[in-house]
This record gives structure tokens, C-alpha cells and sequence, in this order.
């Protein structure tokens, strides 16, 4: 592999953007996972739990979709080799995932203001919109995985993927509930977050299984002697936190009875700190590649030039997108009340 100079622009830009490209990514699946979520499980609810379900996700769900336009422009304008690959080689999920945004987004405002016996089936479209969505990034992230690999069995990898990710997100939907609600509904997520919790811990190990299967490079960065002491704790503190949930959530009844709420923020942390392990892994495994063992940052940046002038740019949006996301987050913190146009 080639030695690149990283104190020159050519050598440290392309690294500078792959950490915002991840941290948009990143935040986007924690964040619009939860409310994906919330779209998946809504046809498991009643009427009023589904107003509630809903009301909890009001203030956040178009913001939280903030962060994929930001990981997508980046890909597009800073790494456009890489961009012209994968969504040339993903062009029918991509396309599927963003019928299913539009939507969810359509079904989301037309939901509040419907006639009574137009209601069910804007209930019908968010969930399904939510589906698709969530079906079409898994099996993004499946064919990814395995480099776009032709085959049978490495399709087969990417629709488990994607009924995994359909859970995982269901996991963060359910945890954002427990946060979020109370009583009934409350208990109801409880329920949800056991039912979908080994599924996404399948996704988890099948992602980590065959990663390195895909490529010798990969293989090698994981399993020579000296890097398996120090990466050992990922996988260690993931099935650590996949037990301390379980163990939390299968406890939680109890709390509720004796009237404890000091601790229902913690099942949503711990399922962000899943996914969060989960894409440090990930990233590992495949840096410094955007398309595994193809196309480097390095070969896939733009001329050093254009990354700075957009950088520039970067350095003017991200803080902004940062300061209304924190605010927003902390204006509307707490239980979640009916929402209403009117």
C-alpha cells in the first residue's frame, strides 16, 4: 500500500473528511434509527399509543435526516470515485429507501390532520415507509460489506443484514419509548426491545464473521497475535452490553411498579453504545478502503484544492448543524406529550 505524506494537504484532507463522513453516518443511524424504529413498531400499537409513539418522535424525526444529506454530500463532493461506485452498484435499495423516506415524511404530517377514517392508512403508509427505508439500508449495508460481491450466498448475507438492521432499529426505537413514555406503552417497549434484541445481536455477529472472510487484508488486521489483544474488547464490551440490557429490560417491570424512573434513559444509551462498537468495528475492518480492497480515501478524494474550499464550508454547517440538534434535543427533553397542528 502506498505511503502517503500527511503533512501535506493531499495526505491529512482526505482523512479529515472520512472522520466527518463516519460521524455523519454515525449519528444519522443512531439518531433517525430511533425513529425508523418507532415506524416499524407503530403497527404493533393502539390508537393512542400510536399518537404517543408518534408525538415522541415530533420534534427530532426531520433533523435526525439532516445528518445523511451532510454524509451523502460529503461522499459526493469529497470522495466522488467512491461515490460514483456505491450508489452505481446500490442504485435499487438507494432508490427504495428514499420512496420509503418520502413516505414517512408524507405520512407523518398528513397523519395529524386526516379524517378519523383516513387515519389508518396514513398509519399504514409511515410504517411502511419506515420498513422500506430501514430494509433498503440494510441491504445497502450488506452488499457494501462483501464489496458487491455476485452471488447467491453473498445476497443471502445482505437480506439478513437488512432484516437485522430492521430489528436493530427496532431496538432503538423501543429503548427511545422507555425514554420517552410511560405506563402502558411504556411497558409495551419493554417488550418490544426483548423481542427485537437477538436478532440485532445475530446482525451484530454475522457482520463480524464475515468481514474478515471478505478480504485476507481484513482477516489479518484482526486476527495477528498482537492486534487481537488490544481489539479484543469490542467484541467483549458488545456482548457485555447486549447481556446488561436484556438483564435491564427483563427487570424493568418491577421498576416501574415500585414508581423507579431514575434509569429509563439507560436502555437508549446502551443500544447506541451497541451500534457505536459495532461501527468502530466496522470501520476498522475496512479503513483506509471505501470500497473494500478497491478504492482508497486517498485514490477516491477530490483534487487537495477542492477539499479545502470544502472545508470551508464544513466548518460553517457542521457547528450549526451540531448547535440546533443539541438545542433541539434539550428544549424538548423529558416525557413526551400529544402532539397537534391545531
Amino acid at each position: 500500500m502506498q505511503i502517503h505524506d500527511l503533512s501535506q494537504p493531499a495526505g491529512w484532507l482526505p482523512l479529515v473528511f472520512l472522520g466527518l463522513l463516519a460521524l455523519a453516518m454515525l449519528v444519522y443511524v443512531i439518531l433517525d434509527g430511533y425513529d425508523l424504529g418507532i415506524g416499524i413498531l407503530l403497527r404493533r400499537a393502539g390508537d393512542e399509543e400510536k399518537d404517543m409513539m408518534i408525538a415522541s418522535i415530533g420534534p427530532f424525526w426531520d433533523a435526525n435526516e439532516t445528518w445523511l444529506v451532510l454524509g451523502v454530500g460529503i461522499l459526493l463532493t469529497a470522495f466522488p470515485i467512491a461515490h460514483g461506485i456505491i450508489l452505481t452498484s446500490l442504485y435499487l435499495p438507494v432508490t427504495l429507501m428514499l420512496i420509503g423516506l418520502i413516505l414517512r415524511g408524507v405520512a407523518f404530517d398528513f397523519r395529524v390532520k386526516a379524517r378519523a377514517h383516513h387515519k389508518p392508512w396514513w398509519n399504514r403508509a409511515f410504517y411502511t415507509g419506515s420498513l422500506l427505508a430501514s430494509l433498503s439500508q440494510g441491504l445497502m449495508l450488506g452488499r457494501y460489506i462483501t464489496g458487491f460481491a455476485p452471488g447467491v450466498a453473498s445476497w443471502l448475507f445482505a437480506v439478513f443484514v437488512a432484516l437485522a438492521l430492521a430489528a436493530g432499529y427496532s431496538l432503538l426505537g423501543s429503548c427511545w419509548l422507555i425514554l420517552k413514555t410511560s405506563g402502558t406503552l411504556q411497558l409495551r417497549a419493554v417488550r418490544w426491545a426483548r423481542g427485537s434484541l437477538w436478532l440485532t445481536a445475530l446482525g451484530v455477529a454475522a457482520v463480524s464473521v464475515v468481514t474478515p472472510m471478505v478480504s485476507s487484508r481484513i482477516f489479518d488486521k484482526w486476527f495477528t497475535l498482537d492486534n487481537l489483544v488490544w481489539l479484543f474488547p469490542i467484541p467483549l464490551l458488545t456482548a457485555g452490553l447486549f447481556l446488561w440490557i436484556e438483564r435491564l429490560l427483563r427487570a424493568f417491570p418491577d421498576r416501574q411498579a415500585a414508581g423507579d424512573t431514575r434509569h429509563d434513559w439507560l436502555p437508549f444509551v446502551i443500544s447506541a453504545g451497541i451500534f457505536l462498537l459495532a461501527f468502530i468495528g466496522l470501520a476498522y475492518s475496512l479503513f483506509p478502503f471505501l470500497v473494500v480492497d478497491r478504492v482508497d480515501i486517498w485514490q477516491a478524494a477530490s483534487a487537495p484544492k477542492s477539499l479545502m474550499f470544502l472545508l470551508v464550508g464544513v466548518v460553517i454547517v457542521l457547528p450549526a448543524i451540531l448547535f440546533y440538534t443539541v438545542y433541539a434535543y434539550r428544549v424538548f427533553w423529558g416525557k413526551a406529550h400529544p402532539l397537534s397542528y391545531y
